[in-house]
C-alpha cells in the first residue's frame, strides 16, 4: 500500500452574506471529512452584497470560534474563479451545500463546468439536515429587515449584525 501523506484539502466557497446555520451544518460535516477546510468567502463585484467582504469574514470566524471539533476549518476570501482559488492553497476538493433539489441542477452545471476546466479537483455535495433545508442568506436578511427574530436561522454574531446594521435588502 502507497503511503500518501498528502493533505486532503477542500475549500467551501460561497458568498455568505451572511453566514447561516445551515452553512455552518455543512462545514462542520466536511471538517470532519478533510484534513483541512477553508471556508472562502467570494467578493463577487458583479453581484451587490449586502454586507462588506471583510465582515462576512469576521462573522464566520466569531461564529466558529467555539465550535467544537473545527481546529482544520481556515477562514479566507477570494476574487475570480473558485478553481483557481482552490489550485492557490492546494484544495482538491469544492464543498458545496444542497437545501432542496432544485439547488441541483445550478450546482451539477457549475460542477461539470469546474470539471472541465479542472479535472483535479472535484466536488463533493453535501445535503443539509432538513431543519436547515429551507434557510437561505436573502430569506435571512429580509426578515432581519422587517424586524423579525432571525436568531434560529444564523449564529448570535450574526444576530447582532443585522440589528446593527439595518440595510435595506
Amino acid at each position: 500500500m502507497e503511503n500518501n501523506t498528502e493533505m486532503k484539502i477542500a475549500v467551501y466557497p460561497g458568498s455568505f452574506d451572511p453566514v447561516t446555520k445551515g452553512h455552518l451544518d455543512i462545514l462542520e460535516r466536511a471538517s470532519s471529512m478533510f484534513d483541512k477546510v477553508i471556508i472562502a468567502v467570494l467578493k463577487n463585484n458583479s453581484k451587490k452584497s449586502y454586507m462588506p467582504t471583510q465582515d462576512r469574514v469576521e462573522l464566520i470566524k466569531e461564529s466558529i470560534k467555539d465550535m467544537e471539533n473545527l481546529e482544520n476549518v481556515e477562514v479566507g476570501s477570494f476574487e475570480g474563479l473558485t478553481i483557481d482559488y482552490a489550485r492557490q492553497v492546494g484544495a482538491k476538493f469544492l464543498i458545496r451545500g444542497l437545501r432542496a433539489v432544485s439547488d441541483f441542477e445550478y450546482e451539477m452545471q457549475l460542477s461539470q463546468t469546474n470539471q472541465a476546466i479542472a479535472p483535479e479537483i472535484g466536488t463533493v455535495f453535501l445535503i443539509t439536515k432538513p431543519k436547515y433545508n429551507f434557510i437561505s442568506s436573502g430569506i435571512v436578511k429580509e426578515l432581519s429587515f422587517l424586524g423579525q427574530d432571525v436568531s434560529k436561522f444564523v449564529p448570535k454574531s450574526v444576530v447582532e449584525y443585522l440589528q446593527k446594521h439595518k440595510i435595506n435588502v
